[in-house]
């Protein structure tokens, strides 16, 4: 006797009626079909809000590192700070030791000409500069936001900087033969408030809220300095006016770093602030804007 089993043999009719039995009706498929759509509708928001968060992160991250090697830089210095802006037009390292330019943290001017070389090119000048030795690292200069660039020989190159510094934190780099100290550039509006030149200076409104590194919009950023206008400052608000434009890339606001080494994301509260592009220069009066006010009271304290 054979000891395997035999199946039972299924008719053609029969095959046919459980294959349709185990098939999607075209009413199923259709219901499944919307309850997908319905779920990615839901999802996408959310993952595209994940980026803009991760891309803050980074952001963030970049500008810790960068306030970090300013912070070594003065502890290897004894307290003096970079200079936040050259004083000369050139982007070029003098060779002359003694040019105070030099010892400015950037001296990359920045355009939308591809001829210039500071603008796509780190070692043009970035990597010539004080803090380059503690953070040698091009991609921390730059908000992973920003993808400005510029056309040179046919060839599309992402620019190198979207950070600026706080103009009232070292100054523009003072003229050969003087002090040591920077200063305000000569704007009126300045004259009257700090340059901080050492770490010990940052005594008010303090290194917690004294702003280092801000991005800035790709449009505006240039010699990588940012300077707030003080007019107004602290009781007139209806005299309040831009000197610079901050960034806006993180949900309509820019990162931020502090003397103290923390870095935050700042969202600003007056569309004045975030004109849509293309920008227009020749609107810089806004009165009663609750972020220039801000940026006053974190740039510099009165003299």
């Amino acid at each position: 006797m054979n000891s395997i089993l035999k199946q039972p043999k299924v008719s053609r009719k029969q095959s046919a009626k459980l294959a349709a039995g185990s098939a999607f009706t075209l009413i199923e498929l259709l219901v499944v079909i919307c309850v997908v759509t319905l779920l990615a509708a839901t999802l996408v928001p959310t993952l595209a809000g994940s980026r803009i968060g991760s891309q803050s992160l980074r952001c963030m991250n970049n500008n810790r590192q960068l306030c970090a090697a300013w912070r070594m830089y003065a502890d290897d210095s004894n307290e003096r700070l970079v200079y936040a802006s050259t004083a000369d037009s050139s982007s070029l390292i003098s060779t002359d030791p003694s040019d105070p330019d030099n010892y400015a943290w950037t001296g990359t001017h920045m355009d939308f000409n591809g001829a210039n070389r500071a603008n796509w090119d780190p070692a043009y000048d970035m990597m010539k500069r004080p803090l380059w030795s503690y953070s040698p690292n091009a991609g921390i200069y730059k908000c992973p936001s920003d993808h400005s660039a510029v056309v040179y020989l046919g060839i599309n190159r992402p620019r190198t900087l979207s950070f600026s510094m706080n103009l009232y934190v070292g100054g523009f780099a003072p003229a050969r033969g003087g002090g040591p100290d920077g200063d305000d550039g000569g704007w009126p509006f300045a004259d009257p408030y700090r340059i901080f030149s050492k770490t010990t200076d940052l005594t008010a409104p303090g290194p917690a809220t004294t702003f280092i590194f801000i991005d800035m919009r790709p449009e505006l950023i240039s010699w990588g300095n940012f300077l707030t206008d003080m007019t107004g400052y602290p009781d007139n608000p209806a005299q309040y006016q831009f000197g610079d434009f901050p960034g806006v890339f993180h949900n309509l606001g820019a990162s931020i770093s502090f003397g103290d080494g923390h870095v935050e994301i700042h969202r600003w509260l007056d569309p004045r602030t975030a004109p849509p592009p293309p920008f227009n220069f020749a609107s810089l009066s806004s009165p009663n804007n609750v972020d220039i006010g801000w940026l006053q009271a974190h740039s510099t304290s009165p003299k």
